[in-house]
C-alpha cells in the first residue's frame, strides 16, 4: 500500500498557527468559537419561540396543561417577546402573590391588562 502527498494547501493556511504556544492556540481556538457563536447569542437575545416559553413555565413549576394557555395567549397578544416567565414573575411581584398563583391568574383570563411590559 503506497501514500499519496497531499495536494491541498494545508501546510500553507497552518502557516501562521506553527509558532503559537499551546496557550495561544487556545486562546485563538476560542476566540474563532466567540465570532461564529455571536450572531446566534445576538439571535437568541431577540427572538424566542412558544416551545422555549413553555420550557420556561414549566420550569417554574407549572404543568404542560398550564403552560399552554398562557403562552398561547401571550402569543396572541403579541407579547411573548418579553418573555413568559419574565411576564408571570414581574405580575406577582407587581400583585403581591407567588409566581403560580400569578401564572394561574393568566389561565383564568385574569390580570392580562395589568402585565408590566
Amino acid at each position: 500500500m503506497s501514500f499519496m502527498e497531499r495536494t491541498d494547501d494545508f501546510n500553507t493556511r497552518r502557516e501562521h498557527l506553527k509558532k503559537m504556544s499551546d496557550e495561544e492556540l487556545r486562546a485563538y481556538f476560542w476566540s474563532l468559537v466567540d465570532k461564529i457563536i455571536q450572531p446566534i447569542v445576538e439571535e437568541a437575545k431577540t427572538h424566542t419561540t412558544p416551545s422555549i416559553e413553555r420550557s420556561v413555565l414549566l420550569r417554574m413549576g407549572f404543568s404542560s396543561l398550564e403552560a399552554k394557555p398562557i403562552v398561547n395567549k401571550m402569543l396572541e397578544k403579541g407579547i411573548l417577546g418579553h418573555g413568559a416567565g419574565n411576564l408571570v414573575l414581574k405580575l406577582a411581584q407587581k400583585k403581591g402573590m407567588s409566581v403560580r398563583e400569578a401564572g394561574l391568574c393568566l389561565m383564568r383570563g385574569e390580570y392580562w391588562e395589568d402585565l408590566p411590559l
